[in-house]
């Protein structure tokens, strides 16, 4: 593979990496880390992300339950704060060493308005795949200026991993609506 298709396809990896962890934070209606593992603490004079190995460990108990495990009980409080804070519609409970939190069923209007919110977020990396697509295309003809065989592969070879990566994005999405729309 040329290295400008390489260097595009690792691009492209990185916006699916981004895609991936945005499509993360959509409830499911199902108990998962990723809906609170990013939420930001104030603890300690700073502040720092909730997520494993900086806080706390985050799991799920069951399917409507995380259970938050602090490191250290004495931000117990804090990390309560900022999860109540960070207004994504979780009431935290402290009972004793650790915080738990009940996922509330969707309604099918929430259900619906997340899938609308999801299909914008696929929209907006798609939008971030053709605007690789396209700075590889600019470079393809700054490269192999006066080569247009070259040109012709390398822009087939460009327009080939963008099609399998909206493929993908695709059937990301298709998933995450199936998950959406389970009661």
């Amino acid at each position: 593979m040329d290295p400008l298709a390489t260097q595009t396809k690792q691009k492209i990896n990185k916006v699916l990496d981004i895609l991936k962890s945005d499509l993360a934070t959509i409830r499911t209606g199902r108990a998962t880390p990723s809906l609170v593992e990013n939420i930001v603490i104030s603890a300690y004079g700073g502040s720092a992300k909730l997520k494993v190995m900086e806080l706390a460990t985050v799991a799920a108990s069951d399917i409507q339950t995380l259970v938050i495990t602090p490191f250290d009980t004495s931000i117990i409080h804090e990390i309560q704060k900022g999860i109540e804070a960070a207004n994504v519609g979780f009431v935290p409970v402290v009972d004793g060493g650790l915080i738990r939190i009940s996922i509330p069923p969707l309604s099918r209007e929430r259900r619906q308005e997340l899938i609308k919110a999801m299909r914008h977020k696929l929209e907006n990396g798609k939008i971030m795949v053709r605007q690789v697509r396209h700075e590889a295309m600019e470079d393809i003809k700054k490269e192999y200026e006066g080569r247009e065989d070259d040109i012709k592969r390398l822009e087939k070879e460009v327009q080939k991993i963008v099609d399998d990566t909206v493929v993908s994005i695709d059937e990301m999405g298709d998933q995450k609506e199936k998950e959406l729309l389970q009661m």
